[in-house]
């Protein structure tokens, strides 16, 4: 069982849903019921033996996330595969009907991996790595490969390798946001942020370049989702501050942690990503 907050959602429910199913309990302290449910889970948890991930997100503290689900009343169950919500259930049921909600969706994983059973296995980070430098070296032109490579690298720390292997394609980020995403994040990384950025910003709430600076740290320590907050504060204040530059960092970020979309059947749309989602509504009242 994981405590989940907006800092570490992403990886923790939306990454680690892409491998297998994740359960996010919404609870909060004062909760009877929740304090029922609660250790029935736990329990599930080590009983089901890895069949999911368990986290909880106090619904008290994280309410940016529990009205990005919707939470109504607590306790919440939520159900995530892929990146998606696929199930849940309000309140705190006995342990039988919780087996029964979990059976369900244990069986459907197993009935996918039996049709997808011929595909070749799921790569871990450095497969796919090899799998991407081997994609660019093949066809050097291909830019989705090269993306997703340089990217793969940044995720990975390696950025003098991502900085290499960005070069040939680094005159293209006036015509390709994915282009222009990934020269952000590498500027960002370069940029070497004062240490009282906070102090500024207290003292000055339209201090912009101190909320810029803040911004960027946290993009060069991955914090997607506090850097973007942190750029509508600028936003909210001033849309086209700098030349767009707020707008445009944040049109980023939401390049940079757009998750590919998931296989659908033919007709259906792919569902989009819950975090992205909600940072793309966000920013289309206000860039």
């Amino acid at each position: 069982m994981i405590d989940v907050t907006l800092e570490n959602f992403e990886q923790e429910v939306i990454a680690a849903s892409m491998g297998q199913p994740v359960l996010v309990d919404f609870w909060a302290p004062w909760c009877g019921p929740c304090k029922a449910i609660g250790p029935i889970l736990e329990k599930l948890e080590t009983a089901y033996g890895g069949g999911f991930k368990l986290v909880k997100i106090n619904s008290d503290e994280e309410q940016q996330l529990a009205g990005a689900f919707g939470i109504k009343s607590i306790p919440t169950v939520v159900l995530l595969k892929n990146g998606q919500p696929v199930d849940g259930f309000m309140g705190a049921l006995p342990e039988g009907k919780v087996r029964e909600f979990l059976d369900k969706h244990v069986q459907a994983l197993e009935e996918e991996e039996e049709e997808v059973a011929e595909e070749p296995p799921v790569l871990d980070a450095a497969g796919r790595l090899e799998m991407l430098q081997h994609a660019v070296a093949t066809d050097p032109a291909d830019d989705e490969a090269r993306f997703d490579y340089v990217k793969a690298l940044l995720l990975g720390g390696r950025e003098e390798e991502a900085r290499r292997a960005f070069e040939p394609m680094a005159g293209k980020a006036a015509g390709s946001r994915k282009v222009d995403a990934l020269a952000r994040w590498l500027d960002a990384l370069a940029a070497r942020p004062a240490a009282d950025l906070d102090a500024k910003i207290a003292a000055n709430k339209r201090d912009f370049q101190a909320r810029f600076d803040k911004a960027r740290g946290l993009i060069a320590r991955q914090q997607w989702t506090a850097a973007m907050d942190e750029l509508l504060e600028i936003l909210m204040r001033d849309k086209s501050w700098n030349e767009d530059l707020a707008r445009k960092t944040y049109i980023a970020i939401l390049e940079l942690i757009e998750p590919p979309k998931v296989k659908v059947a033919d007709g259906q749309i792919p569902p989009d990503d819950p975090t992205v989602a909600t940072y793309r509504r966000r920013c289309r009242a206000l860039c």
